[in-house]
């Protein structure tokens, strides 16, 4: 029985053993629990940071543990990116040994930058129970901890090109340019080159440095306040005082407004303050833009960068001159104020058959002759042939009755001149250079063209810079019949022409005249052909008497206008020309096409008499290899060889126009494009009075309406090359 107790009281205390057992263990796995879930932000801070191998370190003491948790838990609890470490601390116990070797570090100041970065590589590992695995697992992300250094190094590229002076306002430049709106520039081209231009350099500002003028902005400037001497008004571009720009955002803003008026500047002296078609519908010059990327580079790198900006005005000789002679009429010029004084009237009377010139001579002349720019026989008192002409000119350029007779009423005109008129007029027709091409010529004829001068009466053939030929001219009559402005090509030249009446002169004036009488047409010699749809088409065989003459000149334009040949000679003898309905009619026709041709052809050896040799019967097409261009100007003021500034009619009123425009429509409205009614071809159907002969008898070999009247004057739309030769008219094909 003591046995069995004694048995008995062994097993109880085996048991209470046991008990005591599990309860240890069970308390020693809660506390080691609560260990760990205490220290779960203070593990994911200490995974982040780089330890020694243990087995190269030895393990920190139990004072260390307390002391480096109580610092990192406080300092992590401050952190703003604490809640990227609550979201990793729930797995912590499950792949972390509750050893305190495997928590014990020492805390580096960055480690809150790289808490979430770290601990991924953590959880990545595979749970090992093997402490030193654990703690290789731990230090594998320690080669990522060079670059948790790199974003501080970022701020260093800021200032990569940028003076430390400059870089504030390279920062407002940065700012202001990057904004969606932008209260500078108001064009995308603009806008697009800003951001280019100054995105390579930094933003770096380029007027200033270490907030000093730079020489370029100092050029640019001095260009735009003498816009004036250009015909110009300074008013259209500002220049912003950089004296009084003392802050960043001053400077930057100052440089933003000086670029937008070099743009401005730039655009208008190439292309002009107003857009041709604000003044017309007839007038059609090729558009040539600046390129605001291209006046940035061209400006900011000249050694020179007032010369750079004002290389945007027009580069022609007779402009150049123009812009000497607003400098004299504006007071800015040399030379003694000549008056000439009261007397008697002269007359120039040339000798006619029953009486001999009558030359009259007067203490007056030299001092007329000064006055009107006559540089030969300066001191001559004789008021002769010469002198009387350019009395007459002046008469007609002031609106006076060109009589060449030198009376009170002109010599109060020559002594008191309208300079402020004068100056108006010298100012538009520097605008109207604006329009024209920069090279007014072609390159490989060495730089040939033909200009043509409507208030002048006149027509010039250039080349090399020289005048080669030159003739009287007949332009249209002032109105709907005035002759366009534009610019062309000519591209051949007709000889023994066909004259196919435009539809303005068939609808206005031949039907209306048919009504009248139906046999008017044939007695003039034209024929009328009359399409199956009702339209009708007049022209004129080639021949002696065709209202074109014997040679026309072709460059193909919307206008369906041209040069010609006239049977009526009479009209060049006139002062004033303009007779025609649009076309420009040359005075010695032969010449001129012997003049062409050379230039275009010159081993051909063409001569008038050879141009002659070919009038006939049959159209003959002399085509040219390489186009000649045509300018049509309107030249009311021009410089002539003499350097005597020369005054025109305003025949058309385009000064007038452009005069009220300028004065009276501010801002860059005027260089926007205004649409106008586009030339028509059409032909109505007409029913034609009884007793009109009808050639092609109503049908015709043109389909229901035939050729417009374009392809009948100058051909298809894309006609095949035309060979050198006559060629009889009914050969000629016509397409639509």
């Amino acid at each position: 029985m003591r046995d069995c107790l004694n048995h008995r009281a062994g097993f109880d205390r085996v048991l209470m053993t046991v008990a005591a057992t599990f309860l240890t263990v069970s308390a020693s796995s809660a506390l080691a629990q609560d260990q760990a879930r205490s220290s779960a932000a203070e593990l994911a801070i200490e995974a982040a940071i780089p330890r020694p191998e243990p087995a190269n370190v030895p393990p920190p003491t139990a004072s260390d543990i307390k002391l480096d948790t109580t610092a990192t838990v406080q300092d992590s609890a401050k952190e703003p990116t604490k809640e990227p470490v609550k979201a990793e601390a729930a797995p912590a116990p499950e792949k972390v040994e509750t050893k305190p070797s495997d928590v014990a570090t020492t805390p580096a100041p960055e480690a809150p930058k790289s808490e979430t970065a770290k601990i991924e590589p953590a959880k990545t590992e595979p749970a090992k129970s093997e402490p030193a695995k654990a703690d290789t697992a731990t230090a594998t992300p320690a080669a990522p901890a060079a670059p948790a250094a790199a974003p501080a190094a970022e701020p260093v590229k800021a200032a990569s090109n940028v003076p430390a002076a400059d870089q504030p306002v390279a920062d407002k430049l940065k700012d202001i340019i990057g904004a969606k709106t932008s209260r500078h520039f108001d064009r995308k081209n603009e806008r697009a080159a800003i951001e280019k231009f100054y995105g390579a350099r930094d933003f770096a500002p380029v007027w200033t440095q270490a907030g000093s003028l730079t020489a370029a902005a100092k050029g640019v400037i001095a260009r735009l306040k003498d816009a004036a001497s250009d015909g110009l008004n300074p008013a259209d571009y500002p220049v912003p005082d950089f004296a009084a720009a003392t802050t960043p955002d001053a400077l930057a803003d100052a440089e933003l407004k000086l670029t937008a008026s070099m743009f401005d500047y730039a655009r208008q002296a190439q292309s002009g303050r107003m857009h041709w078609s604000q003044v017309s519908g007839d007038i059609l010059y090729p558009e040539h833009p600046v390129d605001p990327s291209d006046v940035l580079a061209k400006v900011t790198t000249a050694a020179d960068a007032s010369a750079a900006l004002d290389s945007y005005n027009p580069p022609q000789k007779l402009y150049k001159e123009l812009k000497a002679k607003l400098a004299e009429l504006r007071g800015q010029g040399s030379g003694p104020v000549i008056e000439i004084a009261d007397g008697p009237a002269l007359k120039y009377t040339p000798a006619g058959k029953k009486q001999a010139e009558i030359v009259v001579e007067d203490p007056r002349v030299p001092q007329l002759r000064a006055k009107l720019g006559l540089a030969e026989n300066a001191s001559d008192t004789r008021y002769d042939a010469t002198v009387a002409e350019a009395v007459r000119k002046f008469q007609s350029g002031v609106e006076m009755k060109a009589t060449g007779i030198l009376d009170d009423k002109t010599v109060k005109a020559i002594n008191t001149p309208k300079r402020d008129k004068q100056i108006d007029t010298v100012l538009v027709n520097m605008e109207r250079w604006r329009w024209l091409p920069r090279d007014l010529g072609v390159p490989s004829l060495g730089d040939a063209y033909v200009i043509l001068n409507i208030p002048d009466y006149t027509l010039k053939v250039m080349q090399r810079g020289q005048q080669v030929w030159t003739t009287r001219v007949v332009t249209g009559k002032p109105g709907t019949h005035a002759t366009p402005l534009l610019t062309e090509t000519m591209k051949y030249i007709t000889v023994n022409p066909t004259w196919n009446v435009p539809p303005s002169i068939v609808y206005n004036e031949y039907l209306p005249a048919l009504q009248q009488d139906p046999t008017v047409l044939q007695r003039m010699g034209l024929k009328l052909e009359q399409n199956r749809d009702g339209s009708v088409h007049i022209s004129q065989p080639p021949g002696e008497a065709n209202a074109l003459g014997r040679i026309r000149f072709n460059f193909p334009n919307k206008f369906l206008v041209y040069q010609h040949d006239t049977p009526d000679k009479n009209l060049f003898a006139r002062d004033d020309r303009a007779f025609s309905h649009g076309c420009m009619r040359v005075q010695n026709p032969d010449q001129y096409a012997s003049v062409l041709l050379n230039i275009a052809m010159p081993n051909e050896k063409y001569t008038p008499e050879r141009v002659r040799s070919m009038y006939g019967k049959s159209e003959i097409d002399l085509k040219f290899p390489t186009p000649i261009p045509v300018n049509i100007t309107y030249q009311t003021a021009f410089v002539d060889d003499g350097g005597k500034l020369q005054i025109r009619k305003d025949v058309y009123g385009r000064d007038a126009t452009m005069i009220n425009i300028l004065k009276n429509s501010r801002g860059k409205d005027l260089e926007n494009v205004v649409a106008h009614s586009q030339p028509s071809y059409s032909r109505p159907a007409t029913t034609l009075p009884s007793g009109v002969a009808v050639a092609n008898n109503g049908g015709g070999g043109f389909g229901s309406s035939g050729p417009n009247f374009f392809e009948r004057l100058f051909g298809a739309p894309t006609p095949p090359p035309a060979p050198v030769g006559r060629r009889p008219q009914q050969q000629r094909v016509f397409t639509r």
